[in-house]
Parts: structure tokens; sequence; C-alpha cells
């Protein structure tokens, strides 16, 4: 099942993106006197309702899916039930507690940035909330570092129940399901890195490299989470971003160092998660600062950003992220298509 959040205008509300395509706003179509007026008012409220809760969306979603022509159309009419193309969606979950993004995690990765070693564990930055945006958005070049800035496809945990200090196969029963990030990155200070002499000179500047991915709209998310059941195994997907229609990276997720069960164990030890919260796998290769030579965003390219499809194309949600620059010279925006597919393929696909 795909849970998205429908954006209101004054904020959002839980929704589900249906096999036909449609979205349907949860909280309105809940029958009256029955456990489907349970349903909450925000999708983080939902998923903390476990289990049960993602029952009685699901079985909500059934009696929608199996209504006749004249039911349907009824709930189009009011708005329950809405076309995917011209609903305006947010941020799966808009403002989680905790967003933790995954580093140093894939071997391909790291043999594309100047061979660097594989960690004897997980390594992983905070992501501020206010970097966080959704589906068809708009977002501004840093005028400070407008000219390196880079795509990370990632794929990303949802936290689903409390947790602290677990253990993996503990950790692994707290993921409600899974969603798209884009981890952009201004890389002005990459190479500042791995030219560093000194411990503390490399330490400082990885700080503002860290920095470098905090700016408004740096972290791309959505447009849906998939619910676990329906994923499986997440180290049995393949990886792909796009850009201006060109593949840009291409792995398997079985070529990370450490799984969503080990990451989110070990970070569960400083960490107190709560549902809502994510956690991200890390990048794999190809990303622009990797190449030779480099390759970076600019305006008007087309580029992946986050979303989720399954084999059926009438399940395909689109997600837009654009990207602009505020001056007497141009603006540019990327348009990006973005899919999962299921059970083997996940696709950040960018079309222009």
């Amino acid at each position: 099942m795909k849970l998205v959040t429908i954006d209101t205008g004054r904020g959002g509300v839980p929704g589900a993106l249906l096999a036909s395509g449609e979205i349907l706003d949860l909280h309105r179509a809940a029958a009256p006197e029955t456990p489907e007026t349970w349903i909450p008012a925000t999708l983080r409220e939902l998923i903390a309702g476990g289990p049960g809760g993602i029952a009685i969306v699901r079985g909500l979603v059934a009696r929608v899916e199996a209504a006749e022509a004249e039911t349907r159309s009824a709930l189009c009419a009011s708005g329950v039930l809405r076309d995917a193309a011209t609903t305006r969606l947010r941020a799966p979950i808009p403002g989680p507690r905790i967003v933790i993004g995954g580093g140093l995690n894939y071997r391909s990765h790291l043999r594309e940035m100047a061979g660097t070693p594989e960690p004897a564990r997980p390594t992983g930055f905070l992501k501020a909330i206010s970097s966080i945006t959704g589906p068809d958005t708009v977002i501004r070049l840093p005028p400070q570092a407008p000219a390196m800035v880079d795509w990370e496809g990632e794929l990303a945990c949802v936290i689903g129940r409390a947790c602290h200090d677990v253990t993996p196969r503990e950790a692994l029963g707290c993921i409600a399901g899974y969603t798209v990030v884009n981890d952009i990155s201004a890389r002005d200070w990459v190479d500042d890195v791995f030219t560093a002499t000194q411990p503390w000179e490399a330490r400082l500047t990885w700080e503002l490299n860290i920095m470098g991915k905090q700016f408004a709209g740096f972290t791309a998310m959505g447009p849906a989470i998939t619910t676990a059941d329906d994923i499986g195994d997440p180290n049995n997907l393949t990886l792909e971003t796009r850009l201006n229609g060109d593949v840009v990276q291409h792995v398997h997720t079985s070529d990370v160092i450490f799984g969503f069960a080990e990451s989110v164990a070990f970070f569960s030890r400083w960490y107190s998660f709560l549902p809502g919260d994510l956690v991200t796998t890390g990048t794999p290769a190809g990303v622009g600062a990797g190449r030779k030579p480099p390759r970076y965003m600019k305006l008007g390219d087309v580029r992946g950003g986050g979303g989720e499809r399954h084999r059926d194309p009438a399940q395909h949600s689109h997600c837009m992220i654009g990207v602009e620059r505020r001056s007497a010279v141009a603006t540019g925006r990327i348009r990006s298509n973005c899919q999962f597919v299921k059970p083997t393929r996940f696709e950040l696909d960018a079309e222009r």
C-alpha cells in the first residue's frame, strides 16, 4: 500500500495512492460508525497506529477500489477521490523529528570517491528539517553555492514504532515502510576533505561538506511511502537515477555495507526514534562529484527526485523538483518522474 500526504494549503492530510492512479483522502473517505473513523489527521499519527492502523486503512482502500462506478463518481465529485495528476502532495512526512542521512554505505560509491575505505560501523549525519521538501516544489539554488549542486538518489526507511537501543532484528520490526529521498548536496567543500593534510583540517572541512546538504529544499522526499509488507527485502531492489534522460546511478541495493536493520539498530544506541522518523541508506555510485570530469546540475536540468510505483503503469506517480536561481539572466526548473518497481527494481526516473 502506498501512503501520501495531500497538500491542503494549510497543512496536509493522509491519503492513499490507489491501483487506478487516483488519490484517496483517507480522513474524508472513512465510513461513519466504523473503525475507519479512527483515521487521524496526519500520516505520522496513522503510522504510529501500528499494524492495526495500517489494517484499517488497507480495508478502507479495498472498499473504495471495489466500489461500483456510481459510488466512485460520487467520491470524485465530492473531492474524496482525486486525480493524481492535479493533486498537490507534500513530503510524505512533512515534519519528522529526526532524519539521519546515511553515508559511506555503498561499496560502489566508496570506490568512485577516491577509493574511500569501508567504514567499520554505520556512519551518518542529521539533515535539517527545514531542508525537507516534497514533490512539485521549486528549489532555489543557494546563491552562496550555486555551481556544484549534486544529486544523491537514496532509499529511506520510515520508523513505525518507538525504539531505542534495539537489536538489528528488533530494528527491522520497527520499520513501517520505505520512501525515496534526494540528498541534494552542494559539493563546494568536498575537494578540501581529500586534500587535507591534518586530521583536524579534514574534520573541519568535512563539517562544511555536511553543511552543504542543509540548504532549503535539499532533502527532497516522496511522493509516497510504500508499506514494508509490500516491499519485502529492501536489499533486493535496484536503485536508478536519471539526469536529462541519462542513467547516472544504477545499482542493486545489496551493494550496501550496512542494511536498514544494522543502521537503525546502530543509531538507536543514541537516538530515541519515534514513528515518522527517517533513516536513509546513503547514495550509491554515480554522483556528479565522483565523475571525471565532475558533472553538476545546472539551470534547466531534469533530474530524479523521489517516488514509487508498481509494475502497473496506472500506479505511476510523478514528482517534480525544481531548481531555480533568481537572476536577470535565466531561471531554470528541474522536472523529474520518479518510479519504484516491485519487487526488484527501484527507479528515480527523470525525464524532460
